[in-house]
This record gives C-alpha cells, sequence and structure tokens, in this order.
C-alpha cells in the first residue's frame, strides 16, 4: 500500500489538520469542508486517524462533534471553525473551537481521542466571563493547546493585514480544570501594523494558530498574511519570548526553488492551516490545499520536513508522495487527483474570493474536482484542461517505462506533451480524443530511469479532463 498525497480519500476535504500520536495511532482534527460548499466549514467534525508505521492506511473514525452539540448553537446556523485535541491531567481528551459567529472558545470532551465528544463549557474567566467577552479582550480564533502537567496553553487569534485593534496571537494559561484562565491572555508576538524590527516582517501572524514542543524547544506555527504560506516561530518558554524562523510548507511551493524558480507559484493556493507532528521519529508538517477553483472546499495534505542540528526546519515541498516515506513506484496507475502542480502559462497565484483577488479561478484555469454531491464516494479528477495547462506529479521511481495511458473525458482534439521537468525537454506525445465519456488513450513515452516527476502539458482544441494514467 502506498500513500497519496492528499492522503485521506479524494472526497474527503479536511483543512486545518491538526495531527496528534496518542498510543500507536495518529489523529487527525480539522474542520470540515462541503464540496461546492459556499463558506467555510459547514459540515460537522470528523477523525481520521491511521497507525503511526502505516501512514498510508487511514480509517475513518466517524462524526466526533456536531455543530448542534454547542448549546448556543443549538440551530446550527454557525459553523465549526479549526479546532485543536489535547490530553488533559485526567487523561482524557479535550476539544478546542470556536463557532465563526461567536468570539469566544468552546471545550467538549470525550474519554477517547475519537470518540463522541461531549460539550463541556466555555473558556472563562475566574469571574465566570467567557474569554473573549470582557472588556478589553480582543475576539478569540483558531485555538491551537498544549498540556504541560497541570497547566494547559491556549494560543488563539485572528490579525488581519493593517488592523491596529489586533495586536497579535494570544496565549492564555488555563487552569487543570481545562476551563478557567489562570493567566491571560498575552500578546504572543506582533501582527503587522507592529511588527517593525521584530524579525517577522513579509511574515506577520495572520491566523492559524498551532503549538508542539520538541526537546527544549517550543514551536508556534501560524499561517502569515499572506496566507499560503505556514510559518513558525521558536522559543525556550511557552508563553513569549519567539524568534521567527522561517516558513515551513506553502501551499503552492512558493520559495521553493529547487525544481523551478522560487517565486514561481506551482498550484492554485488561497488560506493555509495545519500542525507539526513527530511520528515514529520522524518530523511532518501537516496543510490543506484548495480544490473545485474555490476557497471552501480544501483537503488535508501532509509532507515530511527536515530538522536541522539547531532545531530549524527545511521549507518542504509539496508532492504527489507526501506520508509515502519516498517515492512512488513508477509503474501501475494513479488517479490524476494527486496533483501536486497545476498551472497554465498565463500564470495566476490565488484561488480568489475572501482574502483572494476578488475573483474565483474562471474557465481559463484547470481545477481539482469531482462528480456528484458532498459525501458521494466519487473519485477525483482534473478538470478543464485547455491549451498550455499542466499537471504535475512527483515524484517517481521510474524503471524501463516505455508505455502511458491517460484516461480523459472532454470536447478536446490534441495532445498532452510528456516531460520529467515543468519546463523540461518533451519525451513523448499521447493523443487526447474528442469524448463524453472516459475513454482510455495509449501512446509510446519511454521514461529515464530512477526518480523524477511527471507533468503532463495538454496542447490543441477545446478542454479536457483528466482521470488517471497507467504506467507500463
Amino acid at each position: 500500500m502506498q500513500a497519496f498525497n492528499p492522503y485521506l480519500p479524494s472526497w474527503e476535504y479536511i483543512p486545518d489538520g491538526e495531527p496528534h500520536v496518542y498510543g500507536d495511532r495518529v489523529y487527525v482534527y480539522g474542520s470540515h469542508d462541503r464540496f461546492r460548499g459556499h463558506a467555510y466549514c459547514l459540515n460537522d467534525y470528523v477523525c481520521w486517524s491511521a497507525p503511526v508505521d502505516n501512514l498510508a492506511d487511514w480509517r475513518y473514525e466517524g462524526v466526533i462533534f456536531k455543530k448542534t452539540d454547542d448549546p448556543d448553537n443549538a440551530d446550527g446556523d454557525g459553523c465549526l471553525y479549526a479546532p485543536d485535541v489535547t490530553r488533559g491531567p485526567d487523561g482524557r481528551y479535550y476539544l478546542y473551537y470556536v463557532i465563526d459567529k461567536f468570539c469566544y472558545v468552546s471545550v467538549a470532551v470525550c474519554d477517547e481521542p475519537a470518540g463522541k465528544y461531549e460539550f463541556l463549557g466555555y473558556v472563562r474567566h475566574p469571574d465566570g466571563t467567557r474569554l473573549g467577552e470582557r472588556e478589553g479582550d480582543e475576539p478569540q480564533f483558531d485555538p491551537g493547546v498544549l498540556t504541560e502537567g497541570e497547566t494547559t496553553w491556549l494560543y488563539t487569534g485572528f490579525c488581519g493585514p493593517w488592523d491596529p485593534s489586533r495586536r497579535g496571537p494570544m496565549v492564555t494559561r488555563l487552569g487543570p480544570d481545562m476551563l478557567t484562565v489562570v493567566e491571560g491572555p498575552r500578546t504572543l508576538l506582533p501582527s503587522m501594523p507592529y511588527a517593525a524590527g521584530s524579525g517577522f516582517e513579509g511574515h506577520e501572524f495572520f491566523e492559524a494558530s498551532s503549538i508542539r514542543k520538541f526537546g527544549d524547544l517550543y514551536y508556534f506555527v501560524y499561517s502569515s498574511v499572506v496566507m499560503h504560506e505556514l510559518c513558525y516561530a521558536t522559543s525556550d518558554r511557552p508563553d513569549g519570548g519567539f524568534t521567527y524562523r522561517g516558513v515551513l510548507v506553502s501551499n503552492c511551493d512558493l520559495h521553493i526553488d529547487s525544481y523551478k524558480p522560487a517565486e514561481k507559484p506551482m498550484l492554485y493556493c488561497a488560506n493555509n492551516h495545519g500542525g507539526l507532528a513527530q511520528i515514529n521519529g520522524k518530523y511532518y508538517i501537516f496543510y490543506h490545499r484548495h480544490t473545485n477553483g474555490t476557497n471552501f472546499s480544501r483537503q488535508a495534505m501532509a509532507e515530511p520536513i527536515t530538522m536541522n542540528p539547531d532545531g530549524s526546519f527545511v521549507q518542504a515541498e509539496m508532492t504527489s508522495c507526501g506520508l509515502n516515506g519516498g517515492p512512488l513506484i513508477g509503474r501501475g496507475t494513479y488517479p490524476a487527483h494527486i496533483a501536486c502542480n497545476l498551472f497554465t502559462s498565463r500564470e495566476h497565484m490565488y484561488t480568489g474570493g475572501p482574502g483572494g483577488d476578488g475573483l474565483w479561478l474562471d474557465s481559463c484555469y484547470p481545477i481539482l474536482t469531482q462528480d456528484g454531491r458532498d459525501g458521494d464516494e466519487e473519485p477525483g479528477y482534473i478538470l478543464n484542461l485547455t491549451e498550455t495547462a499542466t499537471c504535475g506529479f512527483k515524484y517517481f521511481d521510474f524503471q524501463n517505462v516505455t508505455r502511458i495511458t491517460v484516461r480523459t473525458r472532454g470536447y478536446a482534439t490534441g495532445y498532452f506533451s510528456v516531460k520529467t521537468a515543468w519546463d523540461g525537454e518533451e519525451l513523448g506525445r499521447i493523443p487526447v480524443p474528442h469524448s463524453a465519456n472516459w475513454r482510455d488513450t495509449t501512446a509510446d513515452v519511454r521514461l529515464p530511469d530512477g526518480v523524477h516527476a511527471l507533468y503532463f502539458t495538454y496542447h490543441g482544441h477545446g478542454g479536457t479532463s483528466l482521470l488517471s494514467f497507467t504506467l507500463e
């Protein structure tokens, strides 16, 4: 069994993934988008888990908390935004979340990591006032939590660029009841209006607080004001002293210069949210990508990431092999939805919509999508591959590949140019026929042996969709 990106089924839409290892399994807690949704996080919380020694074997744990389980949202009008989970001093598991229309943090509890969570209460000051509602409190958003002994550290905040009313992400110390504020909130690091001279310039905090401790260092992970990147800062204490360290991952691969110019976007991007995990002695960064040409149908992604001797990380490259532990086998049939690069000669970076450039991707651009409705277990594919549209897959270990079959449909008459680099030499052409149904077309294409990427660039009239390809 091999692992792909996205690592969950192509019909599942779990953004904001926070990975946690409990026992011999890794659990991912995230919000839950809807396919073709009109807003963020329309569905209830679900959980997926995998054995720590087989990150290709993900199991659906079911719904762990419904939006109507919160007594302040019994009508279901609010959406469950990005959550986090921590194991409390009593050994139980605590789910922290914020509902989109409220400014305070709710908490639910369960005896198991992925059981049915029951509403517990709201994070509150000692006088009973909810955190976020007392005069002087900033609104709470995107909680990240870390428990050490009897103390739980709660990290929250949303700081729109150029908004001086938001000073930065906040850290709040909670007591052993997991609800009561013992200390704080205090500002952890500066927002954009206050960042001059801080070292965070150009990568200031926007949202998506996440916290981990590796060795003696605390790692605060967040989404910066450019949205597509997850950055991190470190400190030797949990409540301050954080120094900017760099970018962990970008969901358009910006800043990566190993296979293309550093500032060339390689996938249509927007916001980002995720967390670090150490699994079986290796480090991974979990994040999400955008599909369907909008901001509202996001999927779970993960990459291995290298830690340097000084505790810093090397930015992870977006790949199709993600949690596989190495390149994919260079033979067999692969689904097209595992593409990690998607672009045309008409460069465009953001999906658009809220926080983007105000426009959704239009008919000039290819998108990752599926048939059916939300929840239908339909395979994902790439829609609207028109002239110069390129989809890329990284990486495969090719051995004596001499033929490639593509499965396409659409009103198109043209061909795919096959390459092992986005701007590389053409190694062969595969005809793309006009067909209303999925149809296989095979061509002789010899790929070089060894570990390489695989790119298909469409040339011709009309547009086609790509469901899968087979290497022989």
